[in-house]
């Protein structure tokens, strides 16, 4: 009898982690694979607890690529390149971070359209003085506009200028 418990008890234990893990905020299947193994539960274990949440829908790297390509945009104004590198280092594979970016570039308009829209709401009076340029270049960059759309940005946003 005391064998039957100790069978169970690792299985529930992995499970009550990753469910924890989970509560808190959308997770990939490479964090939860993470926060397992660093519980150093058996490997069996951690592959159970795994296809379990898989098969209920509670681990979509798919849906969590999109929704966060999705939220970035909007919320963070963040551009495609910095998107894709958060989203590699979250453990997705390169193919849904390519289907989510064209997703949420479908329904947030073009990248340049929204490049030149955070130039508009973060420098509303324009370009003042000759360094504003630079300024709003590197603002671009760090939000994780590729260089050529940060400049052709600028540019539009130049020639609204005093």
């Amino acid at each position: 009898m005391e064998d039957d418990v100790g069978a169970t008890a690792p299985a529930g234990r992995g499970a009550a982690i990753a469910y924890a893990f989970i509560n808190r905020r959308e997770r990939t299947v490479s964090e939860v694979r993470e926060r397992l193994a660093r519980a150093e539960l058996p490997d069996a274990e951690v592959e159970s607890v795994m296809a379990e949440l898989i098969s209920l829908g509670y681990l979509d790297d798919a849906r969590y690529a999109r929704l966060f390509a999705q939220d970035r945009r909007a919320l963070d104004s963040w551009g495609r390149e910095r998107i894709a590198r958060t989203l590699r280092e979250r453990g997705v594979e390169r193919e849904l971070i390519d289907a989510a970016l064209l997703s949420s570039n479908a329904a947030g308009g073009d990248e340049l359209e929204r490049a030149a829209g955070l130039l508009e709401d973060r420098f509303p009076k324009g370009p003042r003085e000759p360094r504003d340029r630079e300024r709003a270049f590197g603002v671009l960059l760090r939000k994780g506009y590729g260089s050529e759309t940060a400049a052709d940005a600028v540019r539009q946003w130049l020639g609204r200028g005093p």
